[in-house]
């Protein structure tokens, strides 16, 4: 992708759309893909695997409930990785993501994944410049193994929001109950980091760019939601599954 300066991207959706026609289109959108997914686990040749990434409060868990909610748990798998455990450390850094990659006919959605390695290790400085830059070239490896040898569609969506629109999320999670389980002080501490924060993640769109990254403006939750249905929607569509025959006795 050409080089991404998030500073010069907006979070926003552009100003003509109009709202209710855009959740309406998303609500379409999801009835197809109920059935793309059925189509999916019924062939077993394909998988897809969803990374989420973005800053705290940038709607990773909304994402997930929105746009994948409502479709069969047999075939949708979420997984949300922090900071590594020690059986974790004790293998590759790549260990823990491999083994909850999709197998045939799957959907897994992974909340934060193996860029935490070269995001938030980096911006803390828990591993230096030559080990990430390494490790860019380990995930290139590990996501063209995906892609290319084992029929699995990789979606890398970075979302987007500006510094306003994280500050009046976090402080929803003092005042909503519904909310406060998410309220976590560190939060605002790491929000000061986010000058590094959007560096490294620039430096991850250029350097593990071998599946490409799609960066959704993310303040506007309605937009957001569409924007990765649609491309989730897409993206099965070009697979042109079929619902296999009889099977011979």
């Amino acid at each position: 992708m050409p080089e991404a300066k998030l500073s010069k991207i907006s979070t926003k959706a552009p100003g003509k759309l109009d709202k209710d026609h855009i959740k309406a289109d998303t609500a379409k959108i999801l009835e197809e893909l109920d059935e793309l997914q059925n189509l999916l686990f019924a062939e077993h040749k394909h998988s897809l695997l969803v990374v989420l990434q973005g800053m705290d409060a940038s709607g990773k868990d909304g994402v997930i409930r929105n746009v994948f909610g409502k479709l069969n748990p047999q075939g949708v798998q979420v997984y949300s990785f922090k900071a590594p455990t020690e059986e974790e450390k004790s293998h590759d850094f790549l260990w823990r993501i491999h083994k909850v990659a999709p197998g045939k006919g799957h959907i897994h959605l992974l909340n934060r994944s193996h860029y935490e390695d070269v995001l938030i290790q980096r911006v803390h400085k828990w591993v230096d410049k030559a080990t990430y830059k390494k490790r860019y070239e380990a995930i290139n490896a590990f996501e063209r193994l995906l892609t290319k040898h084992n029929d699995t569609q990789v979606l890398k969506f970075y979302l987007h929001i500006s510094p306003e629109e994280q500050q009046e999320r976090l402080a929803e999670r003092m005042q909503d109950p519904r909310k406060m389980w998410k309220y976590n002080a560190n939060d605002f501490e790491e929000a000061k980091l986010w000058d590094e924060y959007h560096k490294a993640y620039e430096d991850a769109f250029e350097n593990c760019n071998d599946v490409p990254w799609i960066i959704v403006p993310s303040d506007q939750n309605w937009y957001k939601e569409y924007l990765i249905a649609r491309t989730v929607r897409d993206t099965l569509v070009k697979l042109k599954m079929k619902y296999p025959g009889l099977k011979k006795t």
